[in-house]
């Protein structure tokens, strides 16, 4: 509970400083995500690369273990 509430404080935190009538960092806020984003999709689509291998080594794991079960 602690932490939902103290979540919530932050996310509240935060779009108050990007609101023109809050500290206004609004622009900033959108200059530093151009920047980042590209630097991000690059992880993501790493990280689903890595996510696809595993899952194509697991399904041959699998199918290699039903065809030595089905061997016995």
């Amino acid at each position: 509970m602690k932490a939902l509430i103290l979540g919530l404080f932050v996310i509240t935190a935060a779009v108050l400083t990007i609101l023109p009538s809050g500290l206004g960092w609004g622009e900033d806020v959108l200059t530093f995500l151009r920047g980042a984003l590209p630097v991000i999709f690059g992880f993501i689509g790493l990280i689903m690369v890595f996510v696809g291998i595993t899952s194509i080594k697991d399904r041959l794991d699998a199918k290699k273990e039903a065809e030595t079960k089905g061997d016995v």
